[in-house]
């Protein structure tokens, strides 16, 4: 059963975790403008100590209309660090000429230390494919269906596009028709995880699914199209989930079952709704998934997850339309570092950031 003690805990570290306030900008994206972004991937930590951060840009552009209205999502970076996160500086990019024929844009990306040495970085990308027939009719003009890919190489250097390759083609169906956003971790057992986000052919509503790829296999395999339940208010149209910590064994946590909490990105309504002036204003962003909650869970529990933002998102920016998303987190020597896209009045959304070291961990988990 879940306990209400670690529930409380584990909601006063996210929040002080995901402090928008306190938030630095890590990587900015290419225009101070609407519909600018940098973000959407992970930081991980090599054995020599460097923090390679994985993300994509995006500049304006409506998949909604259609890709006529800009270019959206435009090219696959990585960054390195070797002060610990204080500053990153890029090292590589991937157009979407280079991530292979008929791509049209770029989403969710995930950098992955394999446990033989190797790396494989994944990627979500939109390809000009048609809609089965049985739905052809909803495909807007100039858009594709949404898929992961993987690249990967002995070192992040060699990383090669030039082999990357499907990691999961069938879907049960138009339900589930766009996956993107992967979110890539290794269980206790040597098994990786791999949640990822889908939609449907009506792009009215998304949620999270998971495969896994038993230690020692290179295939995936879905184990569950929604591994969460949709919320019951501000997230009932969508959760996807784009991180996973596992909390650090300290506090009341230190004799406890291994806990994860689940960060993910939820939506009401994949319009703006018409709120009346006289009740509550909730903030609404002006695409998909903007505003940001998290789940906990024991992980032996795996998927079975319990709220912290039930009837609220926990995570809002105080800046023009309150977009808080793809939540990433890092937990090593020096503590946990968050990274985040983050609405800025200029309607941009550049990659933020906030370490919290191992005394300020120990003081939220005691």
């Amino acid at each position: 059963m879940p306990s209400t003690l670690h529930e409380a805990r584990l909601r006063d570290l996210v929040t002080e975790l995901i402090d928008q306030q306190a938030a630095r900008v890590i990587v900015p994206p290419y225009h101070d403008a609407p519909g600018s972004w940098f973000g959407g991937g992970n930081v991980v930590k090599d054995r020599e100590g460097t923090l390679w951060l994985a993300g994509r840009y995006r500049n304006a552009g409506d998949s909604r209309t259609g890709l006529e209205l800009g270019e959206r999502g435009l090219e696959l970076a990585l960054y390195a660090s070797r002060d610990g996160g204080v500053s990153f500086e890029k090292v590589r990019g991937w157009g979407k000429a280079e991530l292979g024929p008929g791509v049209l844009s770029i989403e969710g990306s995930a950098l992955h230390a394999m446990p033989d040495g190797r790396w494989e970085l994944f990627v979500s990308s939109e390809k000009a494919v048609a809609y089965p027939d049985e739905v052809a009719e909803y495909q807007k003009p100039g858009t594709g269906l949404w898929s992961i890919d993987v690249m990967r190489g002995d070192s992040i250097e060699g990383l090669d596009a030039a082999a990357i390759e499907p990691v999961f083609i069938e879907t049960p169906g138009a339900g589930y028709l766009h996956v993107k956003d992967s979110v890539v971790f290794d269980r206790e057992d040597g098994d990786t995880v791999l949640a990822f986000c889908s939609h449907p052919y009506c792009w009215t509503s998304s949620n999270s699914g998971y495969a896994v790829r038993p230690r020692g296999d290179q295939q995936f395999t879905v184990a569950s199209w929604e591994m969460v339940g949709r919320g019951p208010a501000w997230d009932v149209a969508g959760t996807r989930v784009t991180s996973r910590l596992a909390v650090p064994r300290v506090g009341v946590f230190r004799t406890a079952p291994p806990v994860s909490v689940y960060f993910y990105d939820g939506l009401e309504c994949v319009r703006c709704l018409d709120e009346n002036p006289r009740a509550v204003s909730r903030p609404r962003g002006y695409s998909c998934e903007e505003l940001g909650g998290a789940c906990w869970g024991y992980d032996t529990a795996f998927p079975a997850m319990t709220r912290l933002s039930e009837r609220r998102p926990l995570f809002v920016s105080p800046y023009g339309t309150g977009c808080s998303r793809y939540v990433d987190t890092l937990v090593d020597c020096d503590g946990i570092l968050a990274t985040w896209q983050q609405g800025q009045e200029d309607g941009s959304q550049p990659l933020v950031g906030r370490r919290l070291d191992g005394e300020a961990i120990e003081r939220m988990l005691r």
